[in-house]
C-alpha cells in the first residue's frame, strides 16, 4: 500500500510541475503558440494521463479492500465469531451459521444471478444449473424443501 500512496504522490507532483511548465512559457511567450508551449503542453498532457492511470490504481486498490472487509464481515456475522462489542446493537438473535453454509447459500445465489443475466429465469433453472443439488444441502430443513 505504501508503494501505491508513494506512485500516487509522485505523479501528483509530476502533474503539477507540468501545469507549472505550461503556464510559465505560456507566460514567457506572451500567450503565443510556440514550441516551448506546444512541448510543455504534450508533457503537461503525458502526466494528466499518468496521473490518472495512478487515481484508477489507486481506487481498483481500494475498491478490493473493501470488498475483502465486506466479505470478512459477512462470514464473521454469520458464522457468529463476532462477539458483542461495546457501542455495538446486540445481536439480532439469529442462530450462526457455518462457514460452509454460507458459502453453499452464496454459490446458490451467483447461480440464480447467472441464469437471469443469460434469461433462463425460474422455468429453465435446473436444466441451465450443471448440478442442481450443489448449491442446497439436505441435511437443513429449508434447503429440503426446494
Amino acid at each position: 500500500m505504501d508503494s501505491l500512496v508513494d506512485a500516487l504522490s509522485g505523479a501528483y507532483q509530476e502533474f503539477v510541475a507540468a501545469s507549472a511548465v505550461v503556464l510559465e512559457s505560456k507566460e514567457s511567450s506572451n500567450g503565443q503558440k510556440t514550441a516551448a508551449t506546444d512541448a510543455a503542453l504534450e508533457n503537461f498532457k503525458q502526466k494528466w494521463e499518468l496521473f490518472r492511470v495512478a487515481c484508477d490504481q489507486a481506487e481498483e486498490f481500494v475498491e478490493s479492500v473493501k470488498q475483502r472487509i465486506g466479505s470478512e464481515c459477512l462470514v464473521d456475522e454469520a458464522t457468529g465469531t463476532v462477539s458483542g462489542k461495546p457501542g455495538q446493537p446486540p445481536a439480532s438473535g439469529l442462530q450462526p451459521i457455518s462457514a460452509v453454509r454460507l458459502e453453499q447459500m452464496s454459490k446458490a445465489v451467483r447461480w440464480l444471478v447467472i441464469e437471469l443475466q443469460h434469461g433462463s429465469g425460474a422455468n429453465n433453472a435446473s436444466a441451465v444449473h450443471p448440478n442442481p443439488s450443489a448449491p442446497f444441502d439436505a441435511r437443513f430443513s429449508e434447503d429440503a424443501a426446494q
